[in-house]
């Protein structure tokens, strides 16, 4: 039997045979294979081999997955050939006869570790002939710069004979994946999608070269062509589908591609790859230039220059692409927060700020960042999405979409809660496009997010500090003036700290219709995380910051994130008021997530559901349905919590 084993991120694999029917995997040097790192336990797992079949025991104390079933300490799972475990930072795959294949995501990391180093050695020596960085302040509109760095790439390719027949298996290699990344660049230049349009970023003519060879480019336009027939891309509804369908299939149509490759025109689709990804490198955003571009992709994480993360339909994942340097990395993090007046020093070594397509950035760089400079970009979508998508996708029900409109409509005070990433910005903003469109709006965020449909809106975003500590002017500051601007409602993009207490004053002082977000877990901890927040402020009583919270909330929108990435809402809650004789404040469910499937109505009517019939936003049997609960038949019993 062999055992094909490799860490996470790499693509090169090992591999051991062995006869035995019983292999012990572990960090002691004991163990039959031992994968040698600290978080593998001494003696992880027990595989032993029967009939032809696998069954793995997991004697660790960390877990272990098998496939996509993670497996505790203690429990045992059967395993077919080929099917992979990963003990973490290890992927291991049991075989018979031969290894299975690496996985798509493990082949792309391998290969973009090969086409970066290529790009460090051509760019070592572009380093040795002028100062990159002082062409790089000549970027706007300078033809003749660009042109000057493609032709110093040519030069410097002959001079390290990188184009040797003795590099024709390393070339070969990477093809393959420069191919792919031309046809999604090519999909992204070309589509007359009107949702991505806005979502392109400047320097788009870096991804044809100033030295183009028309031949060649025309061979390239047929294999694009070929390979949109083959994939069928013109049949998929949309941009993002067309790339998912691409990244997921091309190698079932590269196969038929690779005869029509020869020498000459790989040798200029690699170059031309290569002065691409130089270019993006010395005038535009280096290796995060084309996730920005692909819609695909909502979140982008550079843990440290060799290791960034993309978020993915709600996975995580390694993209495999790195930056050349830690010095090009903070370049690169200066030239993003420049363009919106920004700085980032070492006097100064974090920084928020956002691209011109409204994306939002946080950078820090040492020495607050000991592993090096550290991005995290939380990507502004192209498609603004409606209610209509948080219906199709499983996020909401009908009924329950259809009563948030009503609150809405109705003036009611609504707040979103949920953990980091769960979309309450997002939902924050398909329940802002419920309001009507005579009312004025103003929006205060730390860094603009929300975009609403209404025309009479304005949109406050806080400033920080300058060089000397001063003018700065935070949330707590711009809900203030607010205040004295005659809104008819006010959004807060997130409340944080003490600005809590000023949104409840503004939702108390005839600003109905408000809405904000915090960050909870549940519609009770949200309580609790107000009680924290109004106390960074002003020291009250908690009684009376629950009076406040009272007479201020209506409705409570809880928003989680699944294991698999999708977004739920779990809870809709009614702040039904203060009890006196508990001194406690009473939440009760209005809908609520059951049995992790859906979301539900409980049977309980909110105190002004009257308000809602009257004004017909909402048919009760509609809304209830379900359960066929009226009001004549309301429980006896209603679903009732409280925070204490």
């Amino acid at each position: 039997m062999k055992i094909w084993y490799n860490k996470v991120h790499e693509g090169r694999r090992s591999v051991m045979e062995t006869e035995n029917d019983r292999i012990t995997i572990g960090r002691d040097g004991e163990n039959s294979l031992v994968l040698n790192s600290p978080l593998v336990s001494k003696r992880q797992a027990v595989v032993t081999r029967s009939n032809g079949k696998l069954l793995l025991e997991n004697v660790g104390i960390n877990s272990c997955m098998i496939g996509d079933d993670e497996v505790f300490g203690g429990q045992s799972r059967e395993l077919t050939p080929g099917e992979t475990v990963r003990i973490w930072p290890y992927t291991i795959t049991f075989e018979t006869d031969q290894a299975a294949r690496i996985s798509r995501q493990e082949m792309e990391a391998h290969l973009r570790t090969l086409m970066s180093d290529l790009e460090t050695r051509v760019h070592r020596k572009l380093l040795e002939r002028f100062d990159l960085y002082e062409l790089e302040s000549n970027r706007l509109g300078d033809a003749d710069s660009i042109l000057l760095l493609e032709n110093h790439i040519e030069d410097v390719c002959r001079e390290l004979n990188l184009f040797a027949q003795d590099n024709d298996p390393l070339l070969e290699e990477i093809i393959g994946l420069t191919l792919r990344d031309y046809v999604i660049n090519q999909l992204i230049l070309e589509s007359d999608d009107e949702r991505f349009r806005s979502n392109r970023l400047t320097w788009n003519e870096f991804d044809v070269p100033a030295t183009l060879v028309p031949e060649r480019e025309t061979e390239l336009e047929n294999l694009l062509m070929f390979t949109r027939e083959r994939l069928k891309l013109d049949e998929q509804p949309d941009l993002s589908a067309r790339i998912r369908r691409t990244e997921a299939h091309f190698g079932e149509v590269f196969p038929l591609i690779r005869p029509h490759l020869h020498r000459e025109l790989r040798k200029y689709l690699i170059l031309r790859t290569l002065k691409k990804e130089l270019k993006d490198t010395v005038f535009g955003y280096g290796p995060l230039q084309d996730l920005l571009r692909a819609p695909t992709i909502t979140e982008i994480m550079v843990v440290k220059r060799d290791q960034i993360y993309v978020e993915r339909d709600g996975v995580v994942e390694l993209s495999g692409r790195r930056f050349i340097s830690d010095k090009v990395t903070e370049s690169i993090i200066e030239r993003i927060v420049a363009q919106v007046g920004r700085r980032i020093d070492k006097s100064q070594p974090l920084v928020d700020a956002r691209l011109p397509d409204g994306s939002r950035v946080n950078a820090i760089i040492p020495p607050l960042a000991v592993r090096g400079p550290c991005v995290t970009i939380r990507k502004f979508p192209a498609y603004r999405f409606t209610i209509d998508d948080l219906i199709e996708m499983g996020t909401v029900t009908q009924a329950a979409a259809m009563f948030l409109r009503a609150c809405v409509v109705d003036r009611r005070n609504v707040l979103v809660s949920g953990g980091t990433g769960t979309g309450k910005t997002t939902l924050l903003n398909i329940l802002s496009s419920f309001i009507p469109h005579r009312e004025r709006i103003v929006t205060i965020e730390d860094t603009q997010e929300l975009q609403l449909h209404q025309d009479h809106v304005v949109t406050l975003e806080t400033k920080p500090p300058n060089v000397e500590g001063a003018g700065e002017y935070s949330i707590r500051d711009l809900v203030k003036n607010a205040l004295r601007m005659r809104p008819d409602r006010i959004l807060v993009g997130e409340c944080r700290s003490g600005e809590a207490l000023d949104m409840l004053q503004a939702m108390n002082t005839g600003h109905d219709g408000s809405m904000t977000t915090v960050h909870a877990n549940s519609s009770e901890e949200v309580i609790k995380r107000l009680e924290v927040l109004v106390l960074m402020a002003v020291d009250l009583p908690v009684a009376s910051i629950h009076r406040q919270i009272a007479s201020a909330l209506d409705v409570i929108v809880q928003i989680s994130r699944e294991s698999q990435g999708r977004r739920v809402i779990t809870q809709i809650s009614e702040v039904a008021g203060y009890d006196p004789d508990r001194k406690e404040l009473v939440i009760h469910d209005i809908f609520n997530y059951r049995n992790g499937e859906s979301l539900t109505p409980t049977g309980y009517l909110p105190t002004f559901v009257n308000s809602l019939i009257d004004r017909q936003l909402l048919q009760l049997e509609f809304l209830y349905g379900k359960t066929g609960v009226t009001a004549e038949e309301q429980p006896e019993q209603n679903t009732e919590t409280t925070a204490r």
